[in-house]
């Protein structure tokens, strides 16, 4: 995608046309939190630049940890601190509860009949019932211990051989190949190597790509016919070929002969909704089942995958932390087997090293927006019905006056005796949300997320190519819907375990 910039250039060349009626007008209610002020028609999307996150953050040391914007015809309220979260995601959770829908929901996931981007509702309290009753539980995504464990071991045993071969490996490639494999079994119950019909991996990364894209018709709408970007036609062609799959996927399980019994994910979905006995029963349409699997497609796979990716840089990049988390691995679990589920909760390193990769690189650094459902005062600031409510986590992880003056270091020690829970209860600390609106989908991210890592730092040392040191290994990242580095992370595997693949 082109810089915003030449779009805001372009809209700014409307001004003329445009101005008169839909110039910025002055706020009605003192009580309106303090921002800078905006822009006719663009408001203040000019000063969100390549990172928001970043932006947002610079914006809320002047302006406050409730600060006000207006993007494009948007009002919208930034939170930049626990205390402010936790009011807005937890004493006023009732009234922001909702979403705002986006373009790339209403083709993506058919009018936003999914969980993540769905207004709040009937619909959507049953959806998030059915993920936490039948779909996410701990018990389920437990039952899934041996598919893991088999995708895991072969993703091992391809990295034995490039150490073999001192190969210098594409580590994202590597692992996003194992989530992707992981994911996707326990989704539909096959690999993606199982079935050529379609380019699956293709499609859901561009669906993720187009999904977290800067889209100027979510905050102009009327510019929304001229698709300014051409996303609209992109987001188009990849929701046509993503519900030609997913059509493909719910026929197979429907076909199949042990529907009904069949224990991958979509499978459970349609046999619950199918059951006439089932509270579900003809409350879902064949698009909220295809919604609500693609939502668990880039939810399992992206977040999963470029936390895991950003763990291991920062493991790179920092040897000390490197060594020590090997050391937990060696006097805990032993040089002679690989990682099993079972050891994870007594490795606290461990913890710490996914607690602090979620502070300082959280993928989702704005999280995902809320919606105001009715005017409400927080705080002792008027916040109006369709506000957009957005929780600057990034700013919250890198505060001194939460983290201390060494915030932006990577150090998982500073977890070390604290009692800080990640599900949403302590708001410094909230990489899946909280409130209402917390990710369902908790146990099955961490779970993914420690089993992968412990795995790949306990069985292999990773060597950076090309006499690149440590500290020359780059943390720069990308905004999308899952923040991700901009740069790949190359380094040469060398196994370190005593049993039979060395």
């Amino acid at each position: 995608m082109a810089p915003i910039a030449i779009y805001l250039l372009l809209i700014i060349i409307l001004l003329p046309l445009f101005g008169l009626l839909f110039g910025a007008r002055p706020k009605s209610d003192p009580r309106w939190p303090s921002g800078p002020r905006p822009l006719p028609i663009v408001g203040n999307l000019h000063m969100l630049g390549r990172l928001p996150h970043r932006a947002l953050t610079k914006l809320a040391q002047e302006y406050g940890p409730i600060m006000s914007l207006r993007l494009g015809h948007v009002p919208t309220i930034v939170v930049s601190s626990p205390r402010a979260a936790e009011l807005f995601l937890k004493q006023y959770d009732a009234v922001f509860a909702s979403r705002p829908i986006f373009q790339a929901s209403v083709y993506m996931s058919y009018g936003a009949k999914g969980i993540a981007f769905t207004p709040y509702g009937d619909f959507w309290r049953r959806a998030r019932r059915m993920c936490t009753l039948h779909l996410l539980t701990q018990a389920k995504v437990e039952s899934f211990e041996g598919l893991r464990t088999s995708e895991i071991e072969v993703a091992v045993r391809r990295l034995v051989e490039a150490a073999a071969a001192r190969e210098v490996v594409d580590v994202g490639e590597r692992v996003g190949e194992l989530v992707e494999g992981i994911v996707f079994k326990m989704l539909v119950g096959k690999s993606m190597e199982e079935d050529k019909r379609y380019d699956w991996k293709g499609v859901v990364r561009e669906g993720v790509a187009l999904a977290g894209a800067f889209n100027l018709a979510d905050f102009v709408p009327y510019l929304a016919p001229l698709d300014l970007q051409g996303l609209t036609r992109k987001i188009k062609a990849v929701s046509k070929a993503a519900d030609e799959m997913a059509e493909n996927i719910i026929e197979d399980h429907l076909k199949g002969e042990d529907f009904g019994q069949q224990t991958d994910i979509v499978g459970t979905m349609l046999a619950i909704m199918a059951n006439p006995n089932s509270e579900f029963f003809s409350t879902f349409d064949r698009e909220n089942v295809k919604a609500i699997m693609l939502d668990l497609f880039v939810g399992g796979i992206d977040s999963s995958l470029q936390t895991i990716m950003w763990a291991l840089s920062a493991l790179t990049k920092h040897p000390r932390v490197m060594k020590l988390l090997q050391e937990e691995l060696d006097a805990k679990i032993g040089k002679h087997r690989m990682v099993l589920e079972s050891d994870l909760p007594k490795l606290a390193y461990l913890d710490m090293v996914v607690k602090e990769t979620f502070r300082l690189y959280p993928v989702g650094p704005l999280l995902v927006p809320h919606e105001s459902m009715e005017d409400v005062i927080v705080d002792g600031h008027m916040i109006p019905k369709k506000s957009r409510v957005i929780i600057n986590f990034w700013a919250i992880g890198r505060d001194p006056n939460v983290w201390s003056k060494n915030a932006e270091d990577f150090y998982p020690e500073r977890f070390m005796g604290r009692e800080i829970d990640v599900r949403g209860r302590d708001f410094e600390l909230i990489p899946f949300g909280a409130g209402r609106r917390g990710c369902p989908g908790i146990h099955l991210g961490l779970m993914t997320v420690k089993i992968v890592l412990a795995q790949l730092v306990h069985c292999f040392n990773w060597e950076l190519p090309n006499g690149v040191r440590p500290e020359e290994v780059d943390m720069i990242e990308e905004f999308g819907l899952a923040m991700s580095r901009v740069n790949k992370l190359l380094a040469i595997p060398s196994y370190r375990l005593l049993d039979t693949h060395s």
